[in-house]
């Protein structure tokens, strides 16, 4: 019996051979080249601009003693925050904020601008306090209370038991049904 003979080297063969190394050395290229790249910072959450951000150009602008408010205005926008007692002052508050899953937001970068007017609403001073100027203000506990009863567990459980049953009364309407009027 003859057997055919088959060429163990195939035209086409060698191709696809040289096609799966190339794809090989490929892969092993991206995988060098991938701690290069931050896999973590595709989980990071976008950076968020909050408030009216003063730039220094527009800080050069505002000259004490000589701006009104109305030029304040025109040139920075409505405030943030305006002073609710004493001298009359506003703030352009402005923060970089990301939100982190599961956590509090995360401030990276905050800016306090305060102008101060006069009685007669010229600037008399202008500021910007960073962070390292803030007053932490610490937050108060206690609760405010609530006025009724004080109820416990079982009170607030039970309570209604017997309150409603045959027999009890219950205040209706007139003319509804059921309300004894005869009708």
């Amino acid at each position: 019996m003859d057997r055919p003979c088959h060429p163990v080297n195939r035209p086409g063969a060698s191709h696809v051979g040289a096609l799966r190394r190339r794809a090989a050395a490929l892969a092993l290229g991206l995988l060098l080249a991938l701690p290069g790249c931050s896999i973590f910072s595709i989980f990071d959450a976008p950076t968020v601009q909050r408030g009216n951000r003063v730039t220094e150009d527009q800080l050069k602008e505002i000259t004490p003693g000589v701006q009104t408010r109305q030029d304040v205005q025109t040139l920075l926008g409505s405030p943030t925050q305006t002073s609710t007692f004493g001298d009359p002052t506003w703030y352009y508050i402005s923060s970089i904020t990301r939100q982190r899953p599961g956590r509090e937001l995360l401030v990276t970068d905050q800016q306090t601008v305060v102008i101060a007017f006069d009685p007669n609403g010229v600037v008399r001073e202008v500021k910007v306090v960073g962070e390292d100027e803030a007053k932490p203000v610490p937050m108060v506990s206690r609760v405010t209370p609530t006025p009724g009863n004080d109820r416990s567990l079982l009170q607030a459980l039970f309570g209604n038991v017997g309150r409603i049953g045959p027999g009890a009364s219950i205040p209706t309407s007139p003319g509804a049904p059921g309300s004894g009027t005869g009708r």
